[in-house]
């Protein structure tokens, strides 16, 4: 038998093995992140009919190659082209990542790690990352608790939608500090209210609440009292600073000088003798029911029947001798005056006694009877025997529980705050409210006393100024964002976020030597190198990823159509062979005729 028919037959199967791969690439062109394959082709072993010849040198002749016949062709090697980098295809899905340089992603059926370049992925049920066409679990490294950094261990299925992760913690605000511009022509500040600076904080539960500090002019234009007001909660709802055993939550009891005049209004209102307000015909107060036993003022909203039988409360009795006073809406501001007081009324040359009109409302209701000279002299000149005198009287000062604010007269800057020169940072001592209250420690040093048009542009922000201890409430989940070196991120509704995992890549010294298993998946074999179960960084070798991305199949159409144009006439020729050597072996048959 003709030894060329059995390499001709041995060429079409090679080429048929060409066009096999071929078509394989083709039909592959548009599979996501697929490698194309090439083949090489080697010829069959020689049948050797002679042996070589040496030269002889005592003969003269030459030596003589050895004379050898083809048998034909096989299939020498078919390689991955797995290096070579497919296009970008942009998707929008922030869970579809491309690899950018030679890595790997891992993944696992449940028993076995596979390597995939194909980074289609998806949240399960289960909150884990996973591949779309497969469901294998995406696998990476975890975060260590302890340090809040990533562990890079034996890989692990990264749940990146776990309950824990879906909320974010809340946490108590820490820090605060004041800012802006107190102008010292404001009407806000030189009013008897004074400039409202809101602080909005939170509890250890995540829960908001609004500090109201107020801002207010002494004499001396350059120094000004700070005090806590009130605390609201996000409902509105006032927060009781009166129970017993609460200390002072914001600086101490100080004396500021400011002169003013407080006048009665005799006109609609009426006193008494014996501690008791009128207007008209109607019982307003008795300030001998607004008092405990030790001279503190009963909780306001402790309920009090009057003379005529009028039920109302120890609040609306203050406000209401304010009121008559002039100081309506300002009842605290109203209390906390002081005025030098005579010691003998009717003795000039015994002096005064400073006092607050809340120490003169609490003498006057231990005087039921009338005012006397001697043991009651403290109370102000209006208030004599003579029952309803309105003169007024001059105020020297008022009282306060909060700080002192000084400012240098000539450059604008702080000189002062707390009578401390060094430290311009004042505590809020919440944490004597109990619950879930923190301290919070409030910097002023970047408040100002310029000239800005009579407007203050102060204002409050929780937290220092570079963000820390600023707290923060609940938040929720909002987002999840996987950066280039595959750390996962989430993003909370309260500003946050928090590092969840890193998508963790294998790297091969022979990745041609990978195994395909179907569905876009490798496995790792002798001559690829094994995987040591911790994989890679991949920004260790230059690599990266890139989401909203999918790499494409690297399958060139024009390369595969020219290799299938050679193959189809390599094909042809190897059929002609045994076409031809058909005929020959026809024209031996054909000898015995």
């Amino acid at each position: 038998m003709m030894r060329s028919l059995y390499s001709g037959v041995a060429g079409l199967k090679t080429h048929q093995t060409k066009m096999d791969v071929i078509g394989n690439n083709i039909a592959n062109v548009n599979t996501t992140a697929f490698k194309s394959s090439s083949i090489t082709f080697s010829e069959l072993m020689s049948q050797t009919t002679q042996k070589a010849s040496g030269p002889n040198a005592a003969t003269g002749t030459g030596g003589v190659n050895a004379r050898q016949i083809g048998l034909g062709v096989k299939s020498g090697a078919i390689n991955i082209n797995i290096t070579g980098q497919g296009s970008t295809q942009s998707t929008g899905n922030p869970f579809d990542i491309m690899i950018n340089g030679d890595n790997f992603f891992v993944v696992n059926n449940g028993t076995e790690n596979f390597f995939t370049r194909d980074g289609s992925f998806y949240v399960d049920g289960g909150g884990n990352l996973a591949m779309t066409s497969t469901g294998y679990n995406v696998m990476g490294w975890q975060l260590d608790e302890e340090t809040g950094e990533i562990k890079k261990d034996t890989v692990s299925a990264l749940r990146i939608m776990s309950t824990a992760n879906m909320t974010y913690p809340p946490e108590a605000t820490s820090k605060a500090y004041m800012s802006g511009i107190l102008d010292k022509n404001d009407t806000d500040v030189t009013s008897a209210n004074g400039k409202v600076v809101n602080l909005n904080f939170y509890d250890s539960l995540g829960y908001s609440y609004t500090a109201k500090f107020v801002f207010r002019q002494s004499d001396d234009q350059n120094e000004y009292s700070l005090e806590l007001d009130k605390i609201l909660d996000s409902t509105g709802a006032e927060i009781d600073l009166s129970k017993a055993g609460i200390t002072k939550l914001f600086g101490d009891d100080s004396i500021q000088t400011k002169a003013g005049k407080v006048a009665f209004d005799s006109t609609n209102y009426t006193w008494d003798a014996t501690g008791k307000l009128s207007r008209g015909a109607s019982r307003v107060a008795d300030v001998t029911k607004l008092f405990d036993t030790n001279g503190n003022f009963l909780a306001g909203d402790t309920e009090v029947t009057l003379d005529d039988g009028t039920v109302t409360t120890v609040q609306k009795q203050l406000d209401e001798i304010a009121k008559a006073y002039g100081y309506e809406g300002s009842t605290e501001e109203f209390l906390n005056l002081l005025y030098d007081a005579p010691n003998d009324v009717n003795d000039a040359t015994q002096g005064t006694t400073q006092l607050s009109l809340k120490e003169m409302l609490y003498n006057l209701s231990k005087s039921p009877a009338g005012v006397q000279e001697g043991a009651d002299a403290t109370l102000p000149t209006f208030l004599t025997a003579t029952a309803g005198s309105d003169t007024s009287f001059e105020t020297v000062g008022r009282k306060f529980e909060g700080i002192s604010v000084a400012f240098d007269g000539n450059t604008g800057y702080l000189k002062s705050v707390g009578g401390s020169v060094t430290d311009f940072t004042k505590t809020m001592n919440l944490s004597a409210l109990g619950g879930n209250f923190s301290d919070i420690t409030v910097d002023f040093s970047e408040v100002t006393l310029f000239n800005n048009k009579g407007t203050s542009t102060l204002g409050a922000t929780s937290g220092d100024q570079k963000g820390l201890g600023m707290g923060r409430a609940l938040g929720d989940m909002i987002g999840v964002s996987i950066q280039q070196n595959g750390m996962i991120y989430a993003s909370y509704d309260n500003g946050m976020t928090k590092l969840l995992g890193q998508i963790a890549t294998a790297s091969f010294a022979n990745a041609s030597g990978l195994e395909k298993q179907g569905d876009n998946l490798y496995s790792a074999t002798l001559n690829s190198g094994e995987f040591d179960g911790i994989g890679t960084d991949i920004t260790s070798n230059g690599g990266y990823m890139s989401t909203g991305q999918l790499e494409m199949s690297n399958v060139d159409l024009s390369s595969e159509f020219t290799e299938m144009i050679t193959t189809q006439r390599g094909f042809q020729a190897n059929s002609r062979i045994i076409t031809v050597s058909d005929t020959l072996l026809e024209e031996l048959t054909n000898l015995k005729r």
